[in-house]
């Protein structure tokens, strides 16, 4: 079976920084993409980034991009979402997610079907 398990969520004020994680098992990153999503009260699940297959390419939602950081360890089977520059409007639970090789859409990388969720960590940005 495959399991996620996220960590690092947590309280922080605007500008600052959090690192989560995810621990990976039963699927490795040449399996599929690893992704990050989030959802705040009241709103959709939404594609925050993604890492394609065996280290491809990095995706970033227009939100995020230039604050967020997506890397892969395979080392400690764990991918990990650095968030610097934190606003108000990033707080929400992250997932963390993967994606089959095969049903990974680079052009579409935030609607591809998720194989297997992590639970939610909880990310509070206090302006």
């Amino acid at each position: 079976d495959v399991q996620l398990q996220a960590s690092g969520g947590g309280l922080v004020q605007a500008g600052g920084s959090l690192k989560l994680s995810c621990v990976v098992s039963g699927f490795t990153f040449d399996d599929g993409a690893m992704c990050w999503f989030r959802q705040a009260p009241g709103r959709e699940r939404e594609g925050v980034s993604c890492v394609a297959p065996s280290d491809g390419p990095t995706f970033y939602a227009p939100s995020v991009k230039g604050r967020f950081t997506i890397s892969t360890d395979s080392a400690k089977s764990t991918v990990s979402l650095q968030m610097n520059s934190l606003k108000s409007e990033d707080t929400a639970v992250y997932f963390c997610a993967a994606v089959r090789t095969s049903l990974f859409d680079t052009n579409a990388w935030w609607s591809s079907p998720v194989d297997t969720w992590g639970q939610g960590t909880q990310v509070t940005v206090s302006s």
